[in-house]
């Protein structure tokens, strides 16, 4: 190859790159994460199972007395049968027992 085509390929390569910088613009999805609602969810679930686990480790430890922890609990399982019962609405499955009564405790919003 001769020294002239070598360097038509590197002006080349050049104007290629300065045009991919600076003339196409980058699409917006491109840098957002990409994290759907079932993620977000999936995350919450299992944050809330974690809190479960370690509030049911410190009752047993003797930092919370039995109806702090009973209160806490239920606080803890009402809000994961919520994430849950969203979940179901995201997939479309036929929602649980627990999360039908999960949803009918829930105050609705006027």
């Amino acid at each position: 190859m001769s020294s002239t085509a070598i360097a038509c390929a590197c002006i080349l390569l050049a104007c290629a790159t300065i045009l991919f910088i600076f003339v196409i613009e980058p699409d917006a999805s491109d840098s957002a994460p990409h994290r759907s609602k079932l993620d977000s969810l999936l995350e919450r679930r299992d944050t809330i199972y974690d809190n479960l686990r370690d509030l049911r480790f410190e009752h047993r430890a003797g930092k919370f007395s039995d109806a702090d922890y009973e209160e806490m609990r239920r606080s803890l399982e009402a809000e994961a049968a919520g994430v849950l019962a969203e979940m179901d609405q995201l997939t479309g499955s036929v929602p649980t027992p627990a999360t039908r009564q999960a949803m009918q405790k829930k105050p609705r919003a006027s």
